[in-house]
């Protein structure tokens, strides 16, 4: 009798053995760590781009381990937002992620096959929406404007034109621009050398015998030719 009892629990433990995990076995079983799990998300050095678009596309972050989050998982969803220049990401242990935002600058509204686009200082043609005021900007009109402007904006910038002055950019084919200013005063730039002829037409403007001229013409290299 003794025998088959010993032979019955035998064969109990066998069957118990290979119908159940070891995970099955665990009569404490482990709670879920909670404490490296993205939180929180904390966006700074944005002005133009809104935070909720931010965080729209990083909803998917919530709940993931930290300590694994890599960049690209940040970048990747944020790429197709205006305005958007780079990005630095920190990690603040133990659940949250610092992401500080580099915003391109907007320049000048851009005519484009008859409709009209804002102008970055990446080049980017981005389309208007309500919130963006088209009478803050200057005008640009040309073709392919859109690929030498932030070239000679540049310029213009790095030798102390006067920007806030400047009320349309004409783009011409030949690679040269001009500028006509809020009181309609048109400046006439030169295809090469444009970093002197901006240089001189900086200086020109701040003499009072040239506040009368309407057209200030520098595309002939040392010469001045008004009207």
């Amino acid at each position: 009798m003794k025998k088959l009892y010993r032979i019955f629990l035998l064969l109990a433990l066998f069957v118990f053995l290979t119908t159940y995990t070891p995970s099955q076995l665990n009569i404490f079983p482990k709670k879920e760590n909670f404490f490296l799990k993205v939180k929180s998300i904390e966006i700074v050095n944005n002005n133009i781009i809104e935070k909720r678009n931010i965080e729209k596309r990083l909803s998917d972050i919530y709940g993931k381990n930290i300590f694994f989050l890599k960049r690209e998982n940040i970048e990747e969803p944020l790429k197709k937002i205006d305005f958007l220049e780079k990005i630095e990401v920190k990690k603040k242990y133990p659940n949250t992620i610092i992401i500080k935002i580099y915003e391109t600058k907007p320049l000048a509204i851009l005519f484009k096959n008859n409709k009209k686009y804002l102008l970055d200082s990446s080049s980017k043609l981005i389309n208007l929406n309500e919130n963006i005021n088209i009478n803050d900007f200057p005008n640009i009109f040309g073709e392919e404007a859109e690929y030498n402007f932030v070239n000679f904006y540049d310029k213009l910038e790095i030798n102390n034109f006067p920007m806030q002055r400047v009320k349309n950019y004409y783009f011409f084919q030949i690679g040269r621009w001009d500028i006509q200013l809020l009181n309609d005063q048109i400046i006439k730039f030169p295809s090469n050398k444009t970093k002197e002829a901006i240089k001189q037409s900086v200086d020109l403007l701040n003499r009072k015998d040239f506040k009368n001229y309407n057209i200030i013409d520098l595309r002939a290299y040392g010469k001045i030719v008004v009207e």
